[in-house]
């Protein structure tokens, strides 16, 4: 795998007559950004409009990787629905996109991505058998397992308990490092514990936070982490009042 490129954004996306967001990101390369906002200021649009997803709006500006070269086909997506696919087993979801481009996967690192997320013992079974928080874990193996340059993470623990989305931080950091990520989240423990880059997200503009001086991955209970925490909940707080 090449190394992973940097993107940039910039620009003013409008719905009907109204303006969603306007927008000048950098997520560095082989970095974790994570992106926070008050819920509608169009963070998940963020991700569609790169992705060349509908968006319901109308994109003014411009976005590119740093290397220059095309996103189309460079990015592994998880989306904040886990879209499994009913009829087929947990194993062959997480393969699904090998597959669909014609290619016979690789069972074996499927499966062992399966047992690092919990499910070993589910493979063969059928989404509609899970719980929320373990089809979740599911399509976190699913999104790993297609090996990507480029990551998007949409709220991708949210349905997890505290230790299990501790766990899938830790092995998400681990299996996506010196990947280019960039996550979508509410939770400034998340952001303050895994993130490289914090980027703080309104309708009039975005702007980085002051990450921590250690290095990410970090201790959830390190004090520099608490801190941070801390600091960017009450900002956020004040934002969405």
């Amino acid at each position: 795998m090449s190394k992973s490129p940097g993107i940039t954004l910039k620009g003013q996306h409008r719905i009907g007559g109204r303006v969603l967001f306007n927008a000048d990101l950098h997520i560095p390369g082989g970095q974790w950004t994570c992106l926070l906002g008050r819920s509608g200021v169009g963070k998940s649009t963020i991700l569609r409009l790169i992705l060349g997803l509908k968006t319901g709006g109308v994109f003014c500006g411009s976005f590119i990787a740093t290397d220059g070269i095309k996103l189309a086909g460079r990015i592994s997506y998880m989306a904040q629905s886990d879209l499994m696919l009913p009829w087929l087993s947990v194993l062959d979801n997480v393969c699904i996109g090998a597959r669909l481009r014609g290619r016979v996967p690789d069972t074996a690192s499927a499966r062992d991505l399966l047992r690092r997320v919990g499910l070993s013992n589910h493979a063969d079974q059928k989404p509609a058998t899970l719980s929320g928080g373990m089809r979740q874990r599911a399509a976190l193996a699913r999104t790993l397992f297609e090996d990507r340059a480029i990551v998007f993470l949409d709220e991708p623990f949210s349905a997890l308990d505290a230790g299990t989305r501790a766990d899938m931080q830790e092995l998400a950091a681990d299996v996506l490092k010196d990947r280019t990520v960039l996550l979508v989240t509410h939770d400034p423990a998340e952001a303050a514990r895994v993130a490289h880059q914090i980027t703080v997200m309104s309708a009039q503009a975005t702007q980085n936070w002051q990450v921590p001086k250690t290095a990410a991955l970090r201790e959830i209970n390190a004090a520099e982490t608490l801190v941070c925490q801390a600091e960017l909940l009450a900002y956020l707080r004040g934002i969405a009042a």
